[in-house]
């Protein structure tokens, strides 16, 4: 069993710089769509610059999460924070629309280099038998600081304006590097939980990785459809203030991060295949729901209910995954998993705009609610 006094001393650094990094992600959040209308985008603009920085994660992940296999993990965590860092300061300098999406897309590489190392990292030193624990925490800071940035942003444009908001996440990144390559020790070889031959061939004879990656995919186009269009059904159809609908997002996103502790125990003391179907199918109510609702507090109940969901499920899955890594590597496996969160938050609002041109807003929860109950059932099959 590894060192638990090892993971206590690491963890904190590494809580931080994912802490920083989703805080930088958050901060956009709502300046985004204004900041790319002013710059004259359309709205198929706007949804590339959206999926830019997911689809660059998805490619960039799988790449890094395989080197770092072989090469250790604090290199690319602190070059990832670097260009986080610097790239801050390209949305002040981005004149246009295509600027802007070249902005996000770098952006976008940058953040595969640091959650899933960061993941993978405590996946290494993680103590047999806590994995739901250390996952837990690391989804708390995770959903923390992508939960308390768009906040911050918004205080911030409107006491100092948007640069200010810009230089605050360079800032923030910049902090993360200097703790991170001081104070993150560079794992041991012979603690990295690397196959003798990683390989995503072999990877993908796995159930439990089949069933994962359906299971992150589906969860993340939910989350996408939901940020994505819930501010647009609160306005339009409850008529519901930007107040309100900011407390609404920061109950969902918070709730699910402050669970996230309380989950990953869970997940260490029950059937963890068992929490990702349940957390799943809490999940796809959640969504169903959501056109029935016809006032805020139906709806920050829905709110609510996800933010559990989430904590079901999440904890478990991660766990699950790490279970996976120390069979094929790691970095290679937190790779596959993050790339299919990506993936589901590129293709959400992008089919989520089709949907609401051709039919109706209503329909896109629907159809997240039934893309929930595929990944949940193909996670239950292939996991069997």
């Amino acid at each position: 069993m590894l060192d638990i006094h090892m993971i206590k001393k690491v963890f904190p650094i590494l809580a931080l710089c994912v802490f920083s990094a989703m805080l930088g992600v958050g901060i956009i959040a709502p300046l985004l769509p204004l900041y790319a209308e002013n710059l004259g985008a359309t709205g198929i603009w706007l949804g590339v610059i959206f999926a830019g920085f997911f689809i660059s994660r998805a490619i960039v992940t799988p790449i890094i999460g395989r080197l770092s296999d072989r090469s250790g993990r604090k290199l690319f965590l602190c070059t990832g924070l670097l260009i986080y860092s610097v790239i801050s300061l390209g949305y002040i300098w981005a004149g246009d629309v295509l600027q802007l999406t070249v902005v996000r897309l770098i952006q976008g590489a940058a953040s595969g280099m640091i959650i899933p190392i960061a993941q993978a990292y405590i996946g290494d030193i993680s103590p047999e038998g806590e994995e739901g624990k250390w996952m837990g925490y690391f989804n708390a800071a995770f959903f923390a600081g992508f939960g308390f940035g768009p906040l911050m942003g918004g205080v911030l444009t409107d006491h100092f304006g948007m640069d200010v908001a810009f230089y605050t996440m360079g800032a923030l990144n910049l902090l993360a590097l200097l703790v991170a390559a001081l104070f993150l020790p560079e794992i041991r070889q012979e603690k990295m939980a690397v196959s003798p031959h990683p390989s995503f061939k072999k990877m993908g004879t796995s159930g439990i990785v089949k069933g994962l990656f359906s299971f992150r995919l589906s969860f993340a186009l939910g989350r996408g459809a939901f940020t994505c269009f819930i501010p647009i059904f609160a306005a339009v159809y409850l008529n519901l203030s930007p107040t309100l609908i900011g407390i609404l997002l920061a109950v969902n996103i918070l709730l699910m991060a402050l669970l996230q502790v309380y989950g990953g125990g869970i997940a260490d003391r029950f059937n963890r295949r068992a929490l990702v179907v349940s957390g799943s199918v809490i999940n796809l109510i959640f969504l169903a729901l959501i056109p029935l609702a016809d006032n805020f507090w139906q709806l920050l109940g829905l709110c609510a209910l996800s933010g559990f969901g989430g904590a079901v499920s999440m904890p478990a899955a991660s766990a699950l995954t790490i279970e996976e890594g120390r069979k094929f590597g790691m970095g290679s496996t937190i790779a596959i998993f993050t790339m299919a969160m990506s993936i589901g938050m590129a293709i959400g609002p992008l089919v989520g705009g089709v949907i609401v041109d051709f039919l109706n807003i209503d329909s896109v929860f629907y159809f997240a609610a039934g893309v929930g109950l595929i990944g949940a059932s193909l996670f239950a099959w292939f996991s069997r």
